[in-house]
């Protein structure tokens, strides 16, 4: 199966349809079923004591996993997530951005299910692995 976006055209829809968060999200790599995001990190990222929060790496992973679908299907707006599992290993690197490598282990007509493997930006141990499976909007 070919790409249906590449990355250009993966920003370009992230600036359209989630503008108020184009600016933390890059995608740094897409080929076919596999992403590579970057979450630009800065304050408002953070919990006390200066590590990122729980809630910014689900989202690394949500993105992750949304752009990686959409890059197979194309522009699907409506795709919704509908389970997420995710295991926090270790406190992400003081400052560091986080990067989220998502496969898709499955892309059918209505469900996908993408595996995200985080790391901080520069540091090859984990700091977060999630599984998130997706709806997919029914063509009309």
């Amino acid at each position: 199966m070919a790409l249906a976006m590449d990355r250009n055209a993966l920003h370009v829809f992230l600036a359209r349809e989630f503008p108020q968060v184009v600016d933390i999200f890059r995608v740094e790599a897409v080929e076919e079923r596999r992403i590579r995001v970057r979450h630009i990190i800065d304050e408002r990222h953070l919990r006390p004591g200066g590590t990122v929060s729980g809630p910014t790496m689900f989202g690394v992973a949500d993105v992750g996993v949304y752009l990686a679908i959409l890059a197979m299907i194309g522009p699907k707006a409506l795709a919704v997530t509908t389970n997420c599992s995710i295991d926090f290993m270790r406190k992400p690197a003081a400052g560091a951005d986080l990067i989220c490598e998502t496969e898709l282990l499955k892309l059918g007509r209505v469900l996908a299910v993408g595996d995200c493997r985080i790391f901080s930006d520069g540091h090859d141990a984990l700091v977060a692995r999630a599984t998130l499976t997706y709806s997919i909007p029914p063509e009309r």
